[in-house]
């Protein structure tokens, strides 16, 4: 099988537009959850410590929470038709890609220092699709 037919299947698989989501964001992530002949939508709402292969079809964020007293954490393919949207709540200012350290750390010693950015910017994604429909139509007819 040639690398071009790969590839092609795999943007296939991708979502046109995804939230740019990185380590030390607090997100809300909607997954439908089906339950029988049910559907419902569940929203796990945490910190981002880990992304992996961002440009990727099989890009990952695990989000971890605490419930209870009792440190969860799980795994989201941003491109899974099973989760529905991401959104960015809080952004903070980490140094690392992967905040391991967050589960030692309890009460005070785990907040992360807060930066301030532009919600509606970063959670709208249309807008986003279309600056780069735009890029895309300019960089063709400079060609």
């Amino acid at each position: 099988m040639s690398f071009e037919l790969i590839k092609k299947v795999n943007d296939a698989q991708k979502k046109s537009s995804v939230v740019d989501v990185r380590s030390g964001d607090t997100v809300r992530v909607h997954q439908k959850i089906k339950e029988g002949t049910k559907e419902r939508i569940q929203i796990f709402e945490g910190v981002v410590i880990r992304t992996d292969r961002r440009a990727s079809h099989t890009s990952r964020i695990t989000v971890r929470k605490i419930a209870s007293g009792v440190g969860v954490e799980k795994s989201f393919l941003i491109h899974n038709p099973l989760v529905e949207k991401i959104e960015v709540v809080r952004r903070a200012k980490v140094r690392r890609n992967y905040l391991s350290f967050l589960r030692n750390r309890s009460g005070k010693s785990a907040r992360l220092k807060s930066v301030n950015f532009d919600r509606e910017a970063v959670n709208d994604v249309q807008a986003v699709v279309a600056e780069t429909e735009v890029e895309v139509e300019e960089k063709s007819t400079e060609a």
